[in-house]
């Protein structure tokens, strides 16, 4: 009679009260109505070979259309689903990959509705590093009678890195504009080289330093 009276009636107005609290979320939420919402979310690569690189342009995004208790669908977070392609084992081309529920993952009371697209085609090549030419763009209005002698970048060359087939279709790197307007004798200037194909990086990015040097003309005036 002791152990009831301590276990079972000690504190019961706190227990009674606990448990209409319980009684009353299970009621709110088994009476939430059933909410969807379509989210698009990139697509997420592990486990990329260390030799490999993607040489497909487009970044791969899924949309996927969700649904669950109202209140969970409003308080969802995008960066809470993550679908994701396991690239363990795969090798140069092109592969297709089937995105199913089972690669997505989603918070708890919520469940996938459908998915677009439900396959990925993507490229991948090996990656690959070459040196290539830094070639400086000088633009500007000279003195009379001067004219570019020379425009030297330094460096010369710099590393690219990216997709094999692409690292060596690349023959140069061209500078941003230098502006060399009323430069007698030399000049340097700092400015940025461009690699035209997005999928090719510089493997050190840094500033170009071009130095600009301007002669007098040997021509004269109606004389070619």
């Amino acid at each position: 009679m002791n152990f009831i009276r301590r276990h079972v009636f000690h504190n019961v107005g706190l227990k009674l009260l606990s448990l209409a609290i319980a009684v009353l979320l299970w009621w709110a939420v088994s009476h939430d109505p059933m909410a969807e919402i379509a989210v698009t979310v990139p697509i997420e690569f592990h486990h990329v070979p260390e030799n490999l690189e993607i040489s497909s342009e487009s970044i791969p995004q899924a949309q996927i259309r969700v649904r669950g208790p109202a209140r969970a669908i409003r308080e969802l977070v995008t960066a809470e689903i993550h679908p994701v392609i396991d690239l363990r084992g795969i090798s140069p081309g092109e592969r297709t990959f089937d995105i199913t529920a089972r690669q997505i993952g989603i918070p708890q009371d919520i469940e996938i509705v459908q998915i677009v697209p439900t396959q990925l085609r993507v490229s991948f090549d090996n990656r690959a590093q070459r040196d290539i030419e830094v070639r400086p763009r000088v633009i500007g209005t000279f003195a009379s009678g001067y004219r570019i002698a020379e425009a030297v970048p330094d460096p010369r060359t710099i590393t690219i890195v990216g997709p094999e087939k692409r690292v060596n279709s690349i023959e140069s790197a061209i500078t941003d504009p230098v502006d060399a307007s009323g430069v007698m004798g030399r000049a340097t200037f700092s400015t940025n080289a461009y690699i035209a194909d997005p999928l090719v990086r510089p493997m050190k990015p840094g500033p170009i330093r071009v130095t600009v040097i301007t002669e007098k003309s040997l021509s004269r005036p109606g004389v070619p």
